[in-house]
Order: C-alpha cells, then sequence, then structure tokens
C-alpha cells in the first residue's frame, strides 16, 4: 500500500465525504473497532444504515475478520443491531428509543457536571471557551467536512467537563449513551439546517457562565437544554409527519 492509498478516504454510508481511513499496522481489530465506534459516536451514519462486512473492510481497507468483530462489539454495546441476514444496521429512531435515551443521558451527564463542578478551574473555562470559538467558527464556514469537524468539538467540550468529575466509572456509561445516539444527533442536526433556530453553541456558552459562577442548577439546566434540544428537533419532526398523515388519510 502506497503512501496515497493510506492517506486515500473513502464515504461510508449515509454521509457525504465522511472518512473511514485505511486501518494499517498493529493491533488491527482494535483499530477497525475504535475507528467504526468513533464514526458512530460522531453521527456519520444514519440511523437505519446498514452496515455490511465486505463493503466496510473494502473501505478500511483490511480483512473481513477484524470488521466482523469490531461490528459483534458495537452490537452487544448497543450501538447496533443485527439483522437476519446477518448484516447489522444502525438503530432506528422510534419515540421510546428516543425518549429512553434523552432521559438517560440528561440523567447521567446531569452528575457527571456535578461532580466536576468543584473541581473546574479557570484553565479549563479557557479551553471550554476556546472549543465554542473553534466551533463557530466552523460552522462559519460550511465546509463539507463541517459535520465530523462539529461534531468532534462538541465531543471535546463535553468531554473536557466529564473528565473533571474523576470517575471512571461513569466515564464508559456516558460514552455509550453517547455512542447509541449518534444517529439522533445527525437527524437532528440535518433539521435545524432545514429550519434553522438557535446557535449550536448558544447552550455551551450558557453553561461555561453557569459553571463559572459555580451555580449548579443552572449548569445542570444548560446542559438539560444542550441535550434535549437535538432530541426535541426530532420529536418535532414526529409530531409534524403525524399531522401529514392524517391530513392525506381524511382527504
Amino acid at each position: 500500500m502506497n503512501q496515497a492509498q493510506r492517506k486515500r478516504e473513502t464515504t461510508g454510508p449515509g454521509h457525504d465525504g465522511e472518512a473511514l481511513s485505511p486501518v494499517i499496522r498493529q493491533t488491527l481489530h482494535e483499530r477497525v473497532y475504535l475507528q467504526l465506534r468513533r464514526s458512530l459516536i460522531n453521527g456519520m451514519f444514519d440511523a437505519g444504515d446498514v452496515l455490511r462486512i465486505v463493503d466496510l473492510a473494502d473501505r478500511l481497507q483490511t480483512s473481513t475478520m477484524p470488521v466482523r468483530e469490531a461490528l459483534g462489539r458495537l452490537v452487544s454495546e448497543q450501538a447496533l443491531e443485527a439483522l437476519p441476514n446477518r448484516s447489522v444496521r444502525v438503530p432506528l429512531i422510534t419515540r421510546e428509543r428516543l425518549d429512553d435515551l434523552a432521559r438517560a443521558r440528561i440523567l447521567i451527564e446531569g452528575q457527571m457536571v456535578a461532580l466536576a463542578l468543584p473541581y473546574l478551574q479557570d484553565d479549563d473555562f479557557a479551553t471550554l471557551k476556546q472549543i465554542n470559538i473553534d466551533c463557530d467558527a466552523a460552522f462559519e464556514r460550511h465546509g463539507k467536512d463541517i459535520g465530523q469537524v462539529t461534531s468532534e468539538l462538541n465531543q471535546r467540550f463535553h468531554f473536557h467537563i466529564y473528565r473533571a468529575a474523576r470517575s471512571p466509572v461513569l466515564i464508559p456509561i456516558v460514552e455509550s449513551l453517547w455512542l447509541q445516539s449518534g444517529a439522533i444527533i445527525r437527524k437532528a442536526a440535518h433539521i435545524h439546517d432545514e429550519h434553522g433556530g438557535l446557535a449550536a453553541t448558544d447552550h455551551h456558552w450558557a453553561l461555561i457562565d453557569a459553571l463559572e459562577r459555580r451555580d449548579l442548577v443552572a449548569s445542570m439546566q444548560s446542559l438539560s437544554n444542550d441535550i434535549g434540544r437535538s432530541f426535541d428537533l426530532i420529536r418535532g419532526r414526529f409530531v409534524l409527519e403525524e399531522e401529514e398523515t392524517r391530513e392525506v388519510a381524511h382527504g
């Protein structure tokens, strides 16, 4: 494999321009797993996308065995679901799944904010502000890779706070919830792009302000608003689709 091939990026299902970089060198199985996991967390696949082992192996330029193992792990983590034809897919978004994930994220991540608050210092707030500035700048560029860039910045923002909680038990739980929420965040971003609304970083700025003031109630409310925003956009789409269905049914 030459250098150009190693650098080549190929698109994954449901995302225009998203990179699944060729996987090379050591710990191949873990590298494949981590790359697919990162793509799911960052919302690089649509709900309902079917992920076929041979296709992914070709995109990652590896054999099918590490891809099969990685998909099996992701199914066990509820990030993917197995299909009868031995393929797997990104779970569909249902009202029940939407509500369950929103409730779990607000509960667990709110606790992470509460645990982190006493430990956050001025340099942490400076870091959070810079991430937000970088994210605002990325949105203004409107590049084809905007989804990946802003998603990674959003993740960096949240997990900078959560790591300050010093809870090695809760961090993997939060990561699992993000892994299961990737397609939801992706769909919400598309709805936001269609209709506009508050800037994606507005709730982040409110959260930083509340954390700097050491206001736990306001901090947890800002986090809840931030998480709930994406889920509410999809709930609104569900309502709109139901209304359209009723109008068609009644002529």
